[in-house]
């Protein structure tokens, strides 16, 4: 395989060879919905990722889940650009996505006191196992990672 990927087949420095295996999922795993750039769609938001949870029978989740869209939607709304989209995989965990136009990443932060917001990230942040965003070459995406309740 070197000898096929290095000119001359001998390397004059360190070779590194990175395999990744991916596997597709099937498409009941994952729902998408495309949502305008309008603060009354939160609210439809947390409806269908409820309904969304409760056709996968992961109805224990939904509480935390509609938390989770709540914010990342409502900020998204708030400080990104449209498009905006929601999505919901169901995997060996569930994962929120909120994508959107704007490359400016999220920073959590403590909200003072009095201060009316600000602390959204917190919240997903202390309500999921783990979060973060990736770039994409339109945006980004705001992601939340729950676990799967047991009995799934």
């Amino acid at each position: 395989m070197l000898e096929a990927l290095l000119p001359g087949g001998v390397p004059t420095d360190d070779v590194a060879v990175l395999l990744a295996r991916t596997q597709g999922m099937d498409a009941s795993q994952v729902a998408v919905w495309d949502l305008p750039a309008d603060p009354a769609v939160v609210a439809q938001a947390r409806q269908m990722a409820t309904d969304q949870l409760a056709a996968w029978g992961l109805e224990e989740a939904s509480f935390v889940t509609e938390l989770v869209v709540s914010e990342l939607v409502t900020n998204a709304i708030r400080h990104a650009v449209a498009p905006i989209q929601l999505r919901l995989i169901h995997e060996s965990s569930l994962i929120c996505e909120v994508s959107d136009a704007s490359s400016t990443a999220p920073h959590l932060r403590r909200a003072r006191v009095f201060d009316e917001g600000g602390r959204g990230l917190l919240l997903v942040a202390q309500l999921t196992q783990r979060w973060g965003t990736r770039h994409t070459p339109h945006g980004k995406i705001i992601w939340a990672e729950q676990p799967l309740p047991t009995s799934c």
